[in-house]
């Protein structure tokens, strides 16, 4: 049985359930897997489906957990929308993975579908009412309502910084109701991040409720979007028998926990390229040696708007010493007039429409010298749907971008949400 240890006591083990319902380790740390499973391309035979992948890849990290006998249950609910790996070039070299597909037109909704899943799937109709509470910069929230709501036994709250998400993405995280609470925060996504962890700290809170997180926090929502990335990398493998390399946008880490998670434990991953926009401390921190966190910066590229990434916690405790780190892993910077400029220049030679996050890590690959280019079997990585972003997309390539029909039922529901300070008090009394 897998268990999962706190970044900061590698001696506090628990079992997947366990830390799913706790969230945070009690030490505040973040839980990681003690010992990493070790799996091979072949112990994915006969496995095509993502679906099939993903329960391949996550029953090692359950183990003999009471979850263990709904698995293949839960991976057929999360993993029910597509992720296609789009070819960009005839000769197999680039790749667009299409993680936008599901209900709220992001690749967060794997993820927040599983850990739904598994949450439902451990509440009794006796037990208490469970408290979710989620900090948003936009992608996050929409897809933790959307697979939260309506589900028993369970309440959630969701809080995102006010008028810094884009004006879909504020739809998206207010429309909903029911048992789904949107707290709209004067602040920043670090502010709302904060408040979230000093919730779980408070005692008060603690005592008249049962709290747990759905942020990338919480490992059972971390752990399935391993799948992906695994079945990208098995599919470029299958084709052409050399590893995917990934260009995965980042923010709070969590996609890049993933993808690294997913390559430790024996997927046939090569380079991983994190591309962030102007909030610059990751790809400081592996050029100076210093965590530098700071206040974010808005941009637009709003979901990756994070100043002080939570899940850096855990990159470290997976690579503690710094070169070590640099050797797995890479991260650029990508101004607003880049992601401008890469929306507009790969909609006219490729006729792509990217998302302003996606066109990060398309930027990034732009950048790359063109004998690495060569070297390497790339994956962009797409994070969201370009129709979540209309006012920055459509004027930059001269043309409305069509609306999936689960965005356009989202747009058609009434939406409401209450404002409060970014403090643990005025957070305490929402709740």
């Amino acid at each position: 049985m897998t268990l999962f240890a706190s970044t900061r006591n590698t001696s506090l083990a628990v079992g997947f359930s366990v830390a799913l319902m706790q969230g945070l380790a009690p030490d505040g740390g973040l839980f990681v897997p003690a010992v990493p499973p070790r799996l091979t391309p072949q112990d994915f035979d006969g496995a095509q489906t993502l679906a099939a992948i993903a329960g391949r890849l996550l029953a090692p990290f359950v183990g003999t957990d009471p979850l263990t006998a709904t698995l293949p249950g839960l991976t057929a609910e999360a993993f029910n929308s597509p992720a296609p790996l789009q070819p960009l070039d005839e000769h197999g070299r680039l790749f667009v993975l299409e993680l936008f597909h599901g209900p709220t037109a992001a690749f967060k909704d794997f993820g927040a579908r599983f850990l739904a899943a598994c949450f439902e799937g451990l509440h009794t109709p006796r037990a208490r009412v469970i408290t979710i509470l989620v900090a948003t910069s936009g992608d996050t929230g929409a897809a933790v309502a959307s697979a939260f709501h309506g589900r028993p036994g369970i309440e959630v709250a969701v809080l995102f910084p006010k008028g810094l998400v884009s004006p879909t993405q504020e739809q998206q995280l207010t429309c909903w109701g029911g048992n789904v609470h949107s707290l709209s925060v004067r602040g920043t996504f670090d502010d709302c991040q904060r408040m979230v962890k000093d919730a779980f700290a408070d005692t008060e809170l603690k005592r008249r409720m049962v709290m747990s997180s759905a942020n990338s926090i919480n490992l059972a929502r971390l752990l399935p979007q391993m799948a992906y990335f695994a079945a990208a990398s098995l599919e470029v493998w299958r084709q052409h028998g050399e590893p995917a390399s990934f260009i995965v946008p980042s923010g709070n880490l969590g996609n890049a926990l993933a993808c690294l998670w997913a390559r430790a434990a024996g997927l046939p991953i090569a380079q991983i390229v994190l591309a962030h926009n102007a909030n610059r401390t990751v790809p400081d921190y592996l050029q100076s040696g210093e965590w530098r966190p700071r206040p974010s910066i808005a941009t637009l590229a709003s979901a990756m708007d994070v100043g002080d990434p939570s899940n850096a916690e855990r990159l470290r405790a997976l690579y503690p010493h710094l070169d070590e780190l640099r050797s797995a892993v890479s991260a650029y910077s990508v101004s607003d007039e880049e992601i401008s400029a890469r929306i507009r220049a790969d909609y006219q030679s490729r006729g792509q429409i990217w998302c302003p996050h996606t066109a990060t890590a398309a930027e990034v690959y732009a950048r790359l010298p063109a004998t690495l280019q060569a070297a390497q079997r790339w994956v962009i990585v797409s994070t969201a749907h370009p129709a979540k972003f209309p006012e920055i997309v459509e004027p930059l390539i001269g043309r409305a971008v069509s609306v999936p029909q689960s965005l356009a039922g989202l747009f058609a529901r009434a939406a409401s949400c209450v404002e409060i300070e970014a403090d643990l008090g005025a957070l305490r009394a929402a709740l």
